[in-house]
């Protein structure tokens, strides 16, 4: 695995591990209930959704103090739950509700936590009600998930119905707890194709496999779909087994073509791939007016470069076992990671960066972006993706 990159390359990563745990460990309190900071300065709230992906780095830093950081976490939100098992948005407010990935992300981080710590029924009451929860999101009562728009991580991005990315976090995490007959079947509807035609056939259902393309819908209901790539739906579904080790290494030889012509029309200045494509412009039927203000192209969630993204894409590059290639793209990220907004710091783990310029634009010190760096050099390193490797 060493011999993929210079020794130099090496050092230049390892220094920027050491990096990544000292921004973990000063957000790892803040002022809310000394809970862990979603950020150094911009974002001192603990938010859910990004804490709960961190535990996959912190889970691998070896750091006591990071899992106890994260314990608490998770104890904390188990203590918010909403009486019918729902996961708040934010760890110390029980009363800020309605993201859509909340509740599965912790189900998935409790998961990895038991398997780390050994407590195989660590907050057990906790896991039933959201496990509870989330078999009543199917409108049609079965096993995909459906959503609201803007109510998972992408708060500024429509997302109607079936999402890829909630439905594999709702695969991941039936996978990791044991529920394999219900896992079956969640990838069993996910293995369906999309509906094309405007025509539903009675007790036909829609699913999220797209029809000559290797990567799945962004998402489906009933007719209407978007074909537009999803970087962190997609990666997970590599990192989990949904996608198959045939189309997994299909869709990442797909990727990496469109982002070469990306870089050749100058809609991309960095080797690294948007977490969103083709980009939405302002001409498109998916266009929304707000996106003018938030979501402009190639910015935000409508094609910026997110690092805790490629984070979880270079782990699936390991589980696709294009292991040249992980290595290639952590050392990019590795030179991303240091850009910062401000300029006052030798590592940013800025929250993204524009894809057309290269330019960091959101806040610095971002948990997620330092945690999912740590979980991407240890796959690299080890040739491995920890917790996921049993999954697929």
């Amino acid at each position: 695995m060493f011999k993929i990159m210079k020794t130099e390359d090496w050092k230049e990563i390892d220094e920027a591990r050491k990096a990544a745990i000292v921004v973990l460990l000063h957000n790892s309190r803040g002022p809310f209930m000394d809970l862990p900071r979603t950020a150094g300065w911009g974002y001192p709230e603990p938010y859910t959704r990004d804490l709960m992906f961190s535990i996959l780095g912190i889970a691998v830093s070896g750091n006591t103090k990071l899992m106890d950081s994260i314990r608490k976490v998770l104890e904390t939100l188990a203590q918010n739950q909403t009486p019918r098992g729902h996961i708040p948005s934010l760890v110390h407010d029980m009363e800020d509700r309605g993201a859509s990935d909340t509740t599965p992300l912790f189900l998935l981080g409790v998961g990895i936590f038991r398997k780390v710590t050994g407590e195989i029924y660590f907050l057990e009451d906790a896991v039933e009600k959201a496990l509870t929860w989330m078999e009543y999101q199917s409108p049609s009562d079965r096993f995909l998930v459906a959503q609201q728009p803007t109510s998972d991580w992408r708060d500024e991005q429509w997302v109607t119905g079936y999402g890829l990315f909630v439905n594999t976090l709702v695969y991941s995490y039936l996978r990791i707890l044991g529920k394999e007959q219900r896992a079956k079947c969640v990838l069993h509807e996910m293995s369906r194709f999309t509906i094309t035609g405007g025509t539903m056939h009675s007790h036909v259902h829609e699913g999220l496999v797209v029809k000559h393309k290797p990567y799945y819908a962004f998402w489906s209901y009933k007719i209407h779909s978007s074909e537009r790539f999803d970087l962190l739906g997609n990666s997970l579904a590599i990192l989990a087994g949904i996608a198959s080790p045939s189309r997994a290494d299909e869709m990442v030889s797909w990727i990496e073509e469109e982002c070469a012509a990306m870089q050749k029309r100058g809609d991309l200045a960095v080797d690294l791939p948007p977490n969103f494509f083709p980009y939405i412009n302002p001409e498109d039927p998916d266009w929304h007016q707000r996106y003018t203000l938030f979501n402009k192209p190639g910015e935000y969630h409508n094609g910026g470069i997110w690092p805790f993204i490629c984070g979880i894409y270079v782990a699936a590059l390991v589980a696709a076992k294009r292991y040249t290639l992980a290595a290639e793209k952590l050392l990019v990220l590795t030179r991303c990671i240091k850009l910062s907004t401000t300029g006052e710091v030798s590592y940013g783990f800025n929250e993204w960066i524009k894809a057309q310029n290269g330019q960091p634009m959101g806040q610095d010190w971002q948990t997620w972006s330092a945690a999912l760096y740590l979980y991407a050099v240890k796959c690299v390193e080890e040739k491995r993706t920890p917790f996921f490797d049993e999954i697929r």
